[in-house]
């Protein structure tokens, strides 16, 4: 028992990427450019969103919440990965390590929330364009938006509360570049049971159903759009989607891939470069997927590039 209470106040070493020595710089910088351009592009998405009343729609509304989201988790995770390139010995303390899990749980759920809501809004748009303004009014988008922050928030609560109360009588060397879930339940000599079974619970609620209700939206969708006579038409229906389509299937596929499973099969070397997928390059895309094909978002870049 002492020995538990002393490993809570001294917490845990994170190796991050520490077993690979020789390419310590190439690797810094990489991240480094990547949390950088992830910085840059969602700020810039949020700034374009504000300064063009012709993108204060619901849509836009929702993208920049999602930059918001992007920002924020990549920012619980980056700052701290970068330090650890300089250390020998990665230290974070107990207390500081369930804030890491807390918050990134927090927005990994709320993103999982904000992709259904934007599925349901090119739902409205699309399969019930006369009464979309009616019905995604600025009342319901506030709402929504309000809801799925709210869930996330909340919704961690009881899981950070278990993973508090867990015991660790053995190694504190996380095999992680952050205070992942998986990995710090891989370090405890408590019983895992209560903690797997809720992060099932909570992946079935806040990520399956989400996820099936955008299959289901998408499904109508693609009917709708089939329905429509003129090539060109549905080109340019399908194509208001097809970004968000996009981002749907990069954050599911890294996140099932990596967490779904038993921790029992776990294997943290693989599961580190997996987790990359959802922590760094669906921030790092998203800017890109949501306005590479918004030509609102190109006049309004180069109008700011003229102006400056």
């Amino acid at each position: 028992m002492e020995e538990e209470n002393q490993t809570t106040v001294n917490g845990f070493i994170i190796i991050g990427f520490c077993d690979y020595p020789h390419i310590q710089l190439p690797l810094f910088f990489a991240f480094l450019l990547i949390y950088m351009s992830t910085l840059v592009g969602n700020v810039l998405i949020m700034a374009i969103v504000y300064s063009n009343k012709r993108l204060h729609t619901p849509m836009y509304f929702f993208v920049t919440n999602l930059a918001f989201l992007d920002i924020t988790y990549t920012t619980i995770i980056f700052p701290k990965m970068l330090v650890q390139f300089f250390l020998s010995r990665a230290l974070i303390s107990f207390s500081g390590c369930l804030m890491q899990m807390y918050f990134f749980m927090a927005m990994v759920s709320t993103e999982f929330l904000l992709l259904g809501v934007m599925a349901y809004d090119r739902y409205v748009a699309i399969c019930n364009p006369l009464r979309y303004m009616t019905i995604m009014n600025e009342v319901m988008c506030t709402r929504l938006a309000v809801g799925t922050w709210m869930t996330g928030i909340i919704d961690s609560v009881p899981h950070t509360v278990l993973l508090s109360r867990l015991s660790f009588c053995g190694s504190h060397t996380i095999n992680h570049f952050f205070c992942d879930v998986a990995a710090v339940m891989k370090l405890s000599c408590s019983n895992t049971h209560a903690i797997e079974g809720m992060s099932y619970l909570i992946g079935i609620v806040i990520g399956m159903i989400p996820f099936v209700l955008t299959i289901i939206s998408y499904i109508n969708i693609i009917s709708t759009i089939l329905k429509i006579k003129s090539t060109e038409g549905r080109r340019k229906t399908f194509s208001t989607c097809a970004s968000h389509i996009t981002a749907v299937l990069l954050f599911y596929v890294g996140i099932i891939s990596t967490y779904m499973r038993p921790t029992s099969t776990f294997a943290m070397k693989e599961n580190k470069f997996a987790s990359l997928s959802y922590v760094a390059l669906t921030p790092l895309c998203n800017p890109i997927i949501y306005s590479m094909k918004n030509k609102e978002f190109k006049n309004t870049l180069r109008k700011k590039k003229i102006t400056t």
